[in-house]
């Protein structure tokens, strides 16, 4: 076993430990940024100024009537900005714009000396506006050649040869939607300017070293002048990798311009109209298969929607390329990607960051085709997955090192759940009921973790030991409910022999632990985790070399264990205090700095070939569903989850993360429906779903009755710190078992071997669509909402020669 991988006698990791601020969540005293504000005298409150049209030039902006509304200090324009006025990393991002690009665009910042004030203000700013024409749909974009970016080229064998070989082949369409982020806390920064001009800004941030970078560029100073601390975040997802950068830069551009300490906190409506989603995909596809079965080639194009600037798109369509294959072996293939430049708020990461999207395309075929083909979904999944000692690789060139962790969590699912004897239940029910339908479907992860581009993967860490024994512990990563700091805190008492009341972990700042990567891409653990451990092992050797002294033996016969240490084969022991202090006395350096870097990583982004992941997380759900005929409502019996997190650091967060990222991914694929005004009146490219009201959200109704997540044992990560894997994104995508089942269902009210499509989000309406289809296959009617069912194309979307009520279309040869 690999160094970074071996456990010491007594661990503190693997121990289910609540999450180290949970008594303050639910207590209501844990402190969030905006909290902060009733801490600190003098504030200033900033609130924007939006142009409610899609797109249109500025010819004049006039602040005058702002300024005399009482209360109001100062309007913020981009006249104002001493350094780059520009909020983004791609340099296409202007702080204050010149041009609208999207419906609530902020132009200009108001500062009061309170927030109705600066509201008033900010509602008196004239601005004129000659509008120019707007892109508001991935398809208008399509259609306009309206793109940005890189296009990145996946090949992999020859994919018109696998084509010519294969029994079937079938080609499609697939537009699906994006998804809001919804944390609880939005956005929301704090800053301050001391005697020294030093800008201290507390961010709901998780790039705290980018946020920090940004807001150098903008006030034109350098980045030692700029301090960023997050405390924590109340819910981040990736909606808080990249944006807060900006707002950020506006509370410190009007603290160094006022001297005072500037607010920004977005209300919900504005964090909805003003922040990017989860990039919407559209995807055309054709697929070949043996007359087995088992896929022979894959030509695709994803097309992501990446609004109006690139923000992440980049690296959100590569991971998107780099997951369309999911748990399946594609020996031929060529995928495209491309990024639509639209009229809306610039999408940006969300959890899965483009693997969700790239999964859901082959998913989605493959439960498409699964009814042509002849094969049981289940069975057609089972037979295309990788298989452990083939030398097979990914459609990027990576080796599959764990074949047999896809196949394993599969069957366990299939045991835990008694999938056999369900099905044999659900068939005989389904004969019964005429009106109601069940299904159960088991659908498979294989996600990559660690950052596509490979100088993000690296992590710091500073540890400090206190004369009286106790431990402080700075690294690099981000809390926002995920459970990063308690795995932490785990992570320093395990290297260092001590129990876990002897460590406190401090907030995140830049002045501790410089150029750090985002908490993001589920590396959180693996990067701050292996700088954590190095430290403490640095901490570790130089007291075991006083411990040797002590207690008159060699410091490699020395073990510190629950805070004690005792020599090998003697009775003799020392407690860590006296330990501590005792070094200290011997003037042995107490603080150490740890790095951590991932290695056997590579990259070639232009040829798109590499290994750029460490490994590969698994997992398995199934989900039973039952549907309602008359309207298309349904109701998630029961879930069963397998899931692969190598040698878990602390059992209850990776439950719970399980869990919570089904749930999420389960209301991306079912019921969050985000909607724009696409017509062409006045309110064109207005986001419709501004509120909670209108974008439902997943809550404890749409909860599974009953629900069962295992963490698979013997599954040691070799390589990893402690033997654990990341957990944080992979299990959303165990929520495509949801969908899938939802087909099934629909699929059960039409005649045998029905291949269903199913819009998404599947909501109650669309999946009351497929429905109807599902009767309709065998006959020549026109169901209500207009849509031809057979014969011909409503929409231009033509399902076999008939037609699905999805922005979909499959044909068959």
């Amino acid at each position: 076993m690999s160094h970074l991988s071996e456990r010491p006698e007594k661990p503190v990791v693997g121990v289910s430990m609540p999450h180290e601020s949970a008594y303050q969540h639910v207590t209501g005293t844990a402190l969030y940024t905006d909290d902060l504000v009733q801490r600190t005298k003098d504030v200033l409150h900033a609130y924007p100024v939006q142009v409610m049209k899609a797109r249109g030039r500025i010819t004049a902006l006039r602040t005058e009537p702002a300024l005399a509304v009482p209360g109001v200090v100062r309007v913020l324009t981009g006249a104002d900005v001493p350094g780059v006025n520009d909020a983004g990393m791609k340099h296409d991002e202007p702080l204050f714009p010149d041009e609208v690009m999207f419906h609530g665009h902020a132009v200009a910042w108001v500062l009061g000396e309170t927030l109705e004030a600066a509201r008033i203000g900010a509602a008196a700013v004239e601005v004129d506006l000659e509008e120019l024409p707007s892109l508001v749909t991935v398809r208008e974009a399509m259609e306009a050649g309206s793109y940005h970016g890189a296009r990145p080229l996946m090949v992999h064998g020859d994919a018109e040869a696998g084509f010519a070989e294969s029994a079937h082949v079938f080609s499609g369409e697939f537009e699906f939607a994006g998804q809001e982020h919804f944390y609880l806390e939005t956005h929301a920064a704090l800053a301050l300017v001391d005697e020294n001009e030093q800008v201290f800004i507390q961010s709901s941030t998780q790039h705290p070293s980018e946020t920090q970078e940004i807001v150098s560029h903008v006030l034109g100073v350098p980045s030692h002048e700029i301090t960023v601390q997050c405390l924590r975040m109340g819910g981040g997802f990736g909606g808080k990798e990249m944006q807060p950068h900006g707002f950020a830069a506006v509370a410190a551009l009007g603290a160094k311009l006022t001297g005072r300490p500037v607010r920004f906190r977005l209300n919900r409506t504005q964090d909805l109209t003003m922040s990017g989603k989860r990039h919407g995909f559209h995807a055309s596809w054709k697929i070949g298969f043996d007359a087995d079965g088992r896929i022979q080639a894959l030509d695709a194009t994803l097309t992501a929607d990446g609004g109006w600037s690139l923000d992440l798109s980049e690296p959100v369509l590569a991971r998107a390329l780099c997951h369309i294959d999911n748990t399946y072996w594609i020996p031929n293939a060529r995928v495209a990607g491309r990024i639509a430049k639209t009229n809306t708020v610039s999408n940006t990461a969300f959890r899965g960051f483009g693997g969700p999207q790239g999964m859901l395309v082959i998913e989605d075929i493959l439960g498409r085709v699964a009814p042509q083909l002849g094969l049981d979904p289940m069975e057609l999944r089972e037979r295309n997955f990788y298989q452990p000692g083939q030398g097979q690789t990914t459609p990027y060139g990576q080796p599959v090192t764990q074949a047999d962790r896809i196949s394993a969590v599969w069957r366990q699912v299939q045991e835990n759940g008694a999938i056999a004897d369900r099905k044999r239940e659900i068939a005989a029910f389904n004969a019964a009921h005429p009106h109601t339908k069940r299904a159960v479907a088991i659908t498979g992860i294989k996600f990559g973790i660690s950052f596509n581009l490979t100088a993000f993967n690296q992590g710091g860490a500073l540890v400090l030991i206190y004369k009286d024994g106790s431990v402080l512990i700075n690294h690099g990563g981000t809390e926002m409910g995920q459970g990063l700091h308690t795995k932490m805190m785990q992570v320093a008492a395990t290297t260092l022999g001590i129990p876990l009341h002897k460590v406190r972990l401090a907030p995140t700042r830049t002045d501790k632990v410089p150029n750090t990567s985002a908490t993001a891409a589920s590396s959180g653990a693996d990067l701050n985790g292996g700088a954590i451990k190095n430290a403490c092992e640095q901490l570790r050797e130089r007291l075991l070399q006083v411990a040797g002294s002590q207690l008159g033996s060699n410091a490699s016969d020395v073990r510190i264990v629950e805070g004690v240490a005792r020599a090998l084969g003697s009775d003799k022991e020392l407690a860590w205090d006296d330990l501590v202090r005792t070094a200290y006395f011997q003037r042995v350096q107490l603080s150490a700095s740890g790095y951590y870097r991932t290695e056997g990583l590579h990259w070639d982004a232009k040829s798109f070939r590499g290994s750029p992941f460490k490994y590969f997380a698994n997992g398995a759900a199934a989900t039973e569903v039952e549907v309602d005929g008359f309207t298309g409502a349904y109701r998630i019996r029961r879930v069963d989850i397998v899931h692969d997190v190598g040698d878990s650091l602390s059992p209850m967060i990776d439950i719970g993360q399980v869990e919570g990222g089904f749930v999420q991914g389960a209301g991306w694929l079912t019921l969050e429906d985000l909607r724009w005004d696409t017509g062409d009146g006045p309110n064109r490219g207005r986001l419709l779903t501004q509120a909670a009201s209108t974008y439902k959200l997943p809550s404890f109704s749409e909860m599974p009755e009953e629900f069962n997540v295992t963490l698979m044992e013997n599954a040691t990560e070799e390589g990893a710190v402690y033997g654990s894997k990341a957990v944080g994104e992979p299990p959303l995508m165990l929520a495509f078992s949801v969908r899938e089942a939802l087909r099934q269902a629909a699929a059960e009210f039409g005649p045998s071997g029905v291949s269903v499509d199913l819009a998404s989000p599947a909501t109650p309406e669309a999946v009351f669509w497929a429905i109807e289809a599902a009767r309709q296959a065998d006959g020549a009617e026109v169901s209500p909402n207009g849509h031809a069912l057979n014969g011909s194309a409503a929409n231009g979307h033509a399902v076999n020669g008939k037609v699905g009520t999805g922005a979909q279309a499959l044909s068959g040869a």
